[in-house]
């Protein structure tokens, strides 16, 4: 059998530069990501949901301190939430954030016309 794929491309929409955008909390959020064991705890809490940090200190394999540093940064940049009960952390993903980090408007400040 000789089956064709179908690719639909989504147009873009070109938006025009504008000297008045604050490229400083995008500044702050990409240095966050660009870790690589923290886009190792955001592919976990992606697939996991809310996760203890004692189950995402043996899936990353990073020592508590170690662990509590990267999270707090990615906490700090609004990448993640946060619930303590007791004494437990569980963290989980802010869609509200990577959908932000991850949009279209985003993307298209760099695109040329």
């Amino acid at each position: 059998m000789n089956r064709k794929r179908l690719i639909i491309v989504k147009e873009l929409p070109i938006i025009q530069p504008n000297e008045n955008i604050d490229f400083a909390s995008y500044v702050h959020q990409f240095k966050a990501l660009a870790d690589e064991k923290r886009l190792l705890i955001m592919n976990i809490l992606t697939r996991n949901g809310k996760t203890c940090v004692c189950d995402l200190e043996v899936e990353v394999n990073l020592p508590q301190s170690k662990l509590s540093y990267h999270l707090k940064i990615l906490y700090k940049a609004g990448f993640i939430h946060k619930e303590t009960k007791g004494t437990w952390s569980y963290y989980w993903i802010n869609e509200t954030v990577v959908n932000s980090i991850l949009s279209e408007d985003l993307c298209c400040l760099f695109r040329p016309n």
